[in-house]
């Protein structure tokens, strides 16, 4: 027994040298020195001008998490804000709690932003996109020089009030002009001010349709149908009244060209 014990730990022992000469071997060759360097996962290298270039992990990593931000993005820093919640006052106003459904307003007010905000994302696509992809730019360069065309239409688009407002909030200097005001302030301010738009506008939205309630609701009291919902009799009017007058034509029209469009 015991000398089986140690004829097997022998065998172990002769097994182990041998695959830690094999190892020895195969880690002299220059392929496997390649396969044991490899390609840096993570290094930044700076520049002689003081530019820091990244390895095309970091790059890739940075833009998985941008894509994270991306829907966020898109709802404050766009047109999306103002039109839909116009939409959402819209649906309210003429009663329908349903219809159109909430997937139906999302995508028609996604595709309108995306003919709205076209020249911006063109302008984005020839100063960024493309000398980037081109390797004419640095990564850094790319972000500096796309949040021009947004930082352009968030200013057109922000009330001096609002922007007045946070500028105060965050303590932020004075700034000779607003293409000088922090992006960290420019798009609360551009939000906060959309809102507002958005507003005013469903406010008039809501005039013609809250009018036609009242004369119903009227008719119905002086008639002793007090039992009787109005919203069920003015529905059909105010369905009828917002065809006619081709509503959603006059509605879309009126949110493109409040953007200039």
């Amino acid at each position: 027994m015991i000398q089986k014990l140690i004829l097997t730990l022998c065998a172990l022992l002769l097994s182990t040298s041998l695959i830690a000469q094999d190892t020895t071997t195969i880690s002299t060759l220059p392929e496997a020195q390649n396969l044991v360097t490899g390609i840096p996962a993570l290094s930044v290298t700076t520049g002689a001008d003081g530019g820091q270039q990244y390895t095309v992990s970091l790059q890739i990593l940075a833009i998985m998490t941008a894509l994270t931000l991306l829907p966020a993005l898109a709802m404050m820093m766009t047109s999306f804000t103002r039109i839909i919640v116009v939409f959402a006052i819209l649906r309210q106003a003429l009663g329908l709690q349903q219809t159109p459904s909430n997937q139906i307003l999302l995508g028609l007010a996604l595709f309108l932003s995306i003919f709205i905000m076209t020249p911006v994302f063109q302008q984005l696509n020839e100063t960024a996109i493309q000398p980037y992809i081109n390797e004419e730019i640095s990564a850094q360069e790319a972000l500096t020089l796309a949040e021009i065309p947004f930082r352009t239409f968030m200013s057109a688009q922000t009330r001096e009030s609002d922007l007045q407002l946070f500028l105060e909030l965050s303590d932020t200097p004075e700034v000779a002009s607003i293409d000088e005001v922090p992006i960290t302030v420019l798009i609360p301010a551009f939000v906060t001010s959309e809102l507002k738009t958005a507003f005013q506008i469903g406010f008039l939205l809501f005039i013609p349709f809250l009018v036609i309630d009242l004369v119903v609701a009227s008719v119905l009291m002086a008639m002793g149908m007090m039992m009787l919902s109005p919203i069920i009799i003015s529905l059909p009017f105010k369905i009828m009244l917002f065809v006619l007058i081709d509503g959603w034509a006059m509605v879309i029209g009126t949110l493109a060209m409040s953007f200039g469009v």
